[in-house]
């Protein structure tokens, strides 16, 4: 079994950090579809604009374009901070053939822009590749 990136939704805009709400991460329904996140998964989640790095899980939210850091973790981004959300899964060498992860870039208010299923390098634009 090896464990791989699942989903990512990629530079989400944090709205909102509620100390008081029990832990989680609230994500807009149309995000949480898009990227195959379910409801109540654990989630990492890497701030792009502090470092800060937490696992918590995800649950749907009300409002389109909300992202909304709960509990302890509400402590480690302020609204406006950046955000990668990501899953991983475990897959068997079988299930690894024709594995493609669902990324979802966002623009600044937290709408889908653009779905990929590849991760170009620092170099390379989506769907170019590089000759060995």
């Amino acid at each position: 079994m090896r464990k791989l990136l699942r989903a990512k939704i990629h530079r989400a805009t944090i709205t909102q950090a509620d100390l008081h709400y029990e832990g989680s991460i609230t994500i807009p329904p149309s995000l949480l579809e898009a990227s195959g996140i379910l409801e109540y998964e654990a989630v990492n989640v890497w701030n792009v604009t502090s470092g800060t790095r937490f696992e918590t899980y995800a649950i749907t939210g009300r409002r389109e374009g909300e992202i909304c850091v709960n509990g302890a973790a509400a402590h480690l981004v302020t609204p406006g901070d950046l955000v990668i959300v990501a899953a991983f899964s475990y897959f068997t060498e079988k299930g690894l053939l024709n594995f493609k992860p669902k990324l979802v870039f966002v623009d600044e208010n937290n709408r889908v822009k653009e779905l990929r299923s590849e991760v170009p390098g620092p170099d390379l634009s989506p769907g170019q590749t590089v000759s060995v």
